[in-house]
């Protein structure tokens, strides 16, 4: 068994700004408690969040690592007394309320999956922040069913990405939204019946012509902002509307009347502040339905670009441009 070392790398933000804030520093390995899991991490997978964080609009909750990461992968370094699942040597990959940019990370075992099939360390770290939103989202709050259709926004995000795979793979019809051609071809590879690019198309008049007037079940929105009025519209009779993001902005007209008349569910949520029970439970799904997939081939990950640890301000940077098709990984270790 190899030493745990009393100090490791990681990055940190020690005053918000631009990808340049991102700086290396060394911090003490951290402590691990009973129902932990201490990981020596691989792969740490990059989240919109991260860049919030970096910005100084997310911090991380009380208690939590203060420097960003919210998903990695690597190899168990050590367990806490109650821990049964794992072993020191196993490989794993976790959900995180942060701290995955560095070398070490303890998480709560509840958090903690094997690595499926026989996926690296780098495809690895692009799991568990996605598949934990996608799987809450879509099928405990958005209820989608085997034969209804749904719309993703930013189908060529990590979110997306997983989002379409799994709906697809699920039974469900799925039309994506996209900023470029290029990205409208990549995502009806990954399975959409119809990608709609939203510069040059308006994504409402598409979904009504796509669906005979009739709508989608369920709208995965990562947009909000004027977006919000407009899911509505696309929205069959019974429709969801779940948020998971406001890239466009807090704040959208809702039409009252639209949703009554329709008996239309607006809901939304967020991940990271979430109890550990609830975590676990997702857990639980994913390992049930999702990673049996993934470790057949039925759902792949897509990694666009890797970086090196010390290159985080890079690897913010092109998160930043939008040109990116699928998930940015930090690789931190062997």
């Amino acid at each position: 068994m190899t030493a745990i070392p009393s100090a490791m790398r990681v990055i940190d933000v020690p005053k918000p700004g631009g990808p340049d804030a991102l700086t290396l520093a060394e911090r003490p390995v951290p402590a691990f408690g009973d129902d932990d899991v201490l990981i020596r991490v691989a792969a740490a997978g990059l989240n919109r969040a991260d860049v919030l964080q970096r910005r100084g609009a997310y911090p991380s909750p009380p208690g939590a690592p203060p420097n960003p990461g919210l998903e990695a992968a690597g190899t168990v370094a050590a367990a806490g007394r109650n821990v049964r699942e794992f072993k020191v040597g196993d490989r794993v990959c976790a959900l995180l309320q942060g701290g995955g940019y560095s070398e070490y990370v303890a998480v709560n075992v509840g958090q903690v999956l094997p690595i499926p099939g026989s996926l690296d360390f780098i495809e690895a770290a692009s799991l568990p922040e996605t598949y934990f939103t996608v799987w809450s989202n879509l099928y405990e709050f958005g209820r989608l069913q085997r034969g209804e259709t749904l719309l993703v926004h930013g189908g060529s995000s990590g979110i997306g990405i997983s989002a379409i795979q799994l709906a697809k793979a699920l039974g469900s019809t799925v039309f994506t939204t996209v900023g470029t051609d290029d990205k409208a071809s990549f995502c009806e590879q990954l399975g959409a019946t119809r990608a709609i690019n939203y510069k040059t198309q308006d994504f409402v008049a598409e979904i009504a012509a796509l669906t005979a007037n009739k709508g989608v079940n369920v709208v995965l929105d990562m947009v909000g902002g004027s977006y919000v009025a407009r899911n509505l519209q696309v929205l069959a009779t019974e429709g969801r509307l779940v948020m998971i993001a406001t890239q466009g902005g807090a704040k959208g007209e809702i039409d009252v009347l639209r949703i009554m008349q329709q008996r239309l569910v607006v809901t939304g949520s967020t991940l990271r502040t979430r109890a550990v029970e609830f975590k676990r439970e997702m857990k639980q799904r994913l390992l049930q339905h999702v990673w049996p997939l993934i470790a057949d081939g039925t759902l792949r990950p897509v990694v666009d670009k890797v970086f090196d640890l010390a290159d985080a301000p890079a690897a913010h940077a092109h998160m930043e441009s939008s040109t990116h098709k699928g998930k940015i990984i930090l690789k931190v270790g062997g």
